[in-house]
């Protein structure tokens, strides 16, 4: 496929991820990773190296994204600063070493891994477990240095910003919820960032990449994505107020759940 075919592919596949975010408040990475997974062979990305590179450009794409949401949660008083002092450090740690660990999965693997995560998630954004956050202080340092840890590895590895996990963390921890998502919406960015550092260190030096790779992310398709994601995110927002979200969150989640069960199936 020519670089303009990849590159128009991949702003419609922004559209809708932009969409989508806007109008469900789902995680890009669970509608990018699939549809590269299709698109990346075209562009001549080596059968093995595929899964993670759909990941790591995924992962590229929230960056932006993520630091939008982040802004706006900041904007509304909704971000606690004071949690990145102790969580910092295991967010970090864990994002960097996310693209090293996929590094040691066969490609295979990682796809049927990610293609479980899927089947989670379809499965909560039909039946959302919603925590209550209850008056209770925080865990100690060392708990909240692993889970940030912990959290930060598998929302990497999956491609995603890891508001799945780290929202539902922090109201067993006490935290109100739209605090635990203005907090996970800038956390998101910390992962996407460092997790994106680790992806391309590790396939820095990968035989048979296409032209416009930069480690494991392909800039074609991340610089398609990012074109349109940015502009239909807002749209998809404004269509939240009118149109009937929860029955579109359990298509969607049906829809999640046939892809999930497509890449374990080959």
């Amino acid at each position: 496929m020519e670089l303009l075919s990849l590159f128009v592919v991949c702003a419609v596949l922004g559209a809708v991820v932009g969409f989508s975010a806007g109008l469900l408040g789902i995680g890009g990475g669970l509608i990018a990773v699939p549809a590269l997974l299709y698109i990346l062979p075209w562009a001549g990305v080596p059968p093995q190296s595929i899964p993670h590179v759909a990941i790591a450009t995924s992962l590229a794409a929230i960056i932006l994204t993520s630091f939008a949401s982040a802004r706006a949660h900041h904007q509304r008083g909704n971000i606690d600063w004071g949690l990145f002092l102790p969580m910092l450090p295991g967010t970090v740690v864990g994002a960097l070493c996310s693209g090293f660990i996929a590094e040691l999965i066969a490609g295979e693997d990682l796809k049927k891994g990610f293609a479980v995560f899927v089947i989670l998630m379809s499965i909560n954004m039909a039946y959302p477990y919603k925590p209550s956050a209850k008056q209770r202080s925080l865990p100690p340092f060392p708990v909240l240095f692993v889970a940030s840890a912990v959290i930060a590895v598998l929302s990497a590895l999956m491609g995603i910003g890891g508001g799945t996990l780290m929202v539902p963390f922090l109201c067993l921890c006490g935290l109100e919820m739209k605090k635990a998502v203005g907090f996970s919406s800038a956390n998101g960015v910390l992962i996407a960032l460092w997790g994106s550092l680790g992806y391309v260190i590790a396939g820095w030096n990968v035989q048979g990449m296409p032209t416009g790779s930069f480690g494991y992310i392909y800039l074609p398709a991340l610089a398609g994505i990012i074109a349109t994601s940015m502009l239909v995110a807002p749209l998809g927002a404004k269509a939240a107020s009118t149109w009937p979200t929860a029955v579109l969150k359990k298509i969607f989640a049906a829809l999640l759940l046939v892809v999930g069960l497509k890449l374990i199936i080959g």
